[in-house]
């Protein structure tokens, strides 16, 4: 099967949407598939006229396309227009767009099918629009690396600095843990928002933690890896999250997670009992979490063996690919 993968060009950062589309097209590929992939730059999910006439350009002369719905959702007519003309067109929609819900309905109508990464994604979008044709594939995991930890224990949480993944509060909970032992690091890139980032700096360098807690910017790679393998336990908290890849990362690496409760992390994390959903509207619950965790040799002991059991159960991205293929070819 020869398949058009449409991505958005304007993502830059190491986003779990862009790292989704790579493992999807890499695996397609090892099923067999022709994967094309083709990166539509853009204002999106909107876009000016110039940017949606590229999108159409791209859906044109594909048979079989999957678009990310950060691209798709903003451009209902072009998706229209080229099922209409005979070609597939399935949305994959990381997440429900924040704003622009009439046109997201109207694009999630007009496709040939919808593809979300997790139970949580379907649901917002049924929410949103009642659209029963979604098929769900849950992200997998690669093979990682065994976590030896550190002491003292070393908190890690990986997400591109931006306000919905809140490590201004990962900085005011730790700023009250001072009297524990730890150190932690801030995993991801400063240039999806450089002004929130700068506050995420500024907020460390407020509360005296420049020497426990480092902001180390986007990381790849053996550096990554390194912070993987030294890891106790990580954090994902962000305010909303389709599935949230990191948390299966983390558990991959045999590290426990604390996700904000109410989010898709908590589907990722499932009941593997390595980690806790918490609720969390300011810094105190988390501190608490974490601080309970700290304090609690038989707690930390509980989790790390929770994590080092889930490690050898997580799908792999073989599986992901598989589940979408199938539904390319029966339609379903």
């Amino acid at each position: 099967m020869d398949i058009r993968l449409i991505v958005p060009g304007n993502v830059r950062h190491g986003s779990g949407g862009n790292k989704y589309n790579a493992k999807l097209a890499e695996h397609l590929e090892a099923l067999g598939a022709a994967v094309e992939t083709v990166a539509v730059d853009g204002d999106w999910p909107v876009g000016s006229p110039a940017d949606r006439q590229r999108f159409a350009d791209a859906l044109d002369g594909g048979t079989t396309v999957i678009t990310d719905g950060l691209v798709a959702s903003g451009v209902p007519d072009e998706v229209a227009t080229a099922v209409g003309n005979g070609a597939r067109v399935w949305i994959l929609s990381h997440m429900a767009l924040a704003d622009h819900k009439a046109l997201e309905g109207k694009a999630l109508a007009a496709a040939t099918g919808v593809i979300c990464p997790s139970n949580h994604a379907a649901g917002e979008l049924r929410a949103r629009h009642g659209h029963p044709r979604i098929v769900i594939a849950r992200p997998g995991t690669e093979a990682a690396g065994e976590a030896s930890g550190s002491e003292p224990p070393h908190i890690i949480a990986v997400a591109a600095m931006l306000p919905n993944k809140q490590q201004t509060l990962i900085v005011e909970a730790l700023a009250s843990l001072r009297d524990l032992p730890w150190t932690a690091a801030l995993i991801g890139s400063r240039d999806a928002d450089p002004g929130y980032a700068a506050g995420v700096r500024a907020a460390v360098e407020r509360h005296g933690l420049e020497g426990r807690l480092a902001v180390t910017g986007e990381l790849s790679g053996t550096p990554l890896e390194r912070q993987w393998l030294a890891a106790d336990l990580s954090l994902l908290v962000s305010t909303s999250e389709s599935f949230g890849m990191v948390v299966v990362e983390s558990l991959a690496h045999g590290v426990p997670v604390l996700v904000k409760e109410g989010t898709g992390a908590v589907e990722a994390l499932g009941s593997s009992g390595a980690g806790q959903a918490v609720k969390i509207t300011g810094p105190s619950e988390l501190a608490e979490a974490i601080r309970a965790w700290l304090t609690d040799e038989s707690l930390r002991t509980e989790w790390r063996h929770a994590a080092m059991t889930a490690r050898h159960t997580l799908p792999g991205w073989d599986a992901t690919a598989r589940t979408v293929l199938d539904a390319l070819t029966t339609g379903a």
